[in-house]
């Protein structure tokens, strides 16, 4: 794995309003690799079969509880797990963590929180030294490699450098690799809050993007347009 979005993210919560937000939250954030679970049951088929990177664990489930689902995880792994639960009471809390749990969360949650805190754990375990480092990806588009670290589009013995906006829509764009990413959610993090108005200029330099990572510019096969909607990575 070269960042943490390609971790694979098992959510357990028997409440799908819970689950879907859970869900939409971490997209949104860029992890694409989100599998979920209703119950122990669904919680344990689901961790045998995905084999999971990091899993969102409530504690309260239909047919039983999520402490008992994490004594089953860490007879076979040290997956990192995160408890989500209504109950805030210090011994809850404190089972929680003596089972091995990485963090535990209480409902209702910020999103912001949640992303923060899971992040948080899955740097810690799969990625110390990135992390230590302040490393970011290096990743293939096409025949080209981009460089987070260098701001840089290398291919042979050429190395095109990109400027900042181009770079805050690439790595925008990489977070959330194989997803629609919104012209919106675009200008926001090239131009930051204050982005309304911008959906013209991003168009500019979105084709001065293609410039740099596309072997043919005017039939792209890595950096697409959505019409109506966004751009995606591919």
């Amino acid at each position: 794995m070269e960042s943490i979005y390609e971790c694979k993210i098992l959510i357990v919560d028997d409440e799908r309003g819970i689950l879907e937000m859970t869900e939409k939250i971490l997209r949104q954030e860029g992890y694409y690799k989100i599998y979920k679970a209703g119950c122990c049951r669904e919680a344990r088929e689901a961790f045998w079969q995905v084999k999971p990177d990091g899993v969102i664990l409530d504690v309260m489930l239909p047919d039983g509880d999520g402490f008992q689902v994490m004594r089953d995880f860490r007879m076979e792994s040290q997956v990192p797990v995160l408890f989500l639960s209504a109950r805030d009471e210090d011994e809850n809390r404190l089972l929680g963590l003596g089972l091995g749990a990485d963090d535990y969360i209480t409902k209702p949650f910020l999103p912001r929180e949640l992303l923060l805190r899971l992040g948080a754990v899955l740097k810690r375990v799969y990625f110390p030294v990135m992390e230590r480092e302040g490393r970011l990806p290096v990743f293939p588009v096409g025949e080209r490699s981009v460089d987070l670290n260098k701001g840089t589009v290398d291919f042979g013995d050429v190395s095109l450098t990109l400027t900042a906006k181009e770079y805050a829509l690439l790595k925008k764009l990489y977070e959330n690799r194989g997803n629609i990413v919104t012209i919106d959610s675009l200008c926001q993090a090239a131009w930051g809050e204050d982005s309304y108005g911008f959906e013209n200029t991003l168009m500019v330099h979105m084709r001065r993007l293609r410039e740099k990572v596309e072997e043919n510019p005017s039939a792209p096969a890595h950096l697409l347009t959505v019409r109506g909607l966004g751009y995606k990575l591919v």
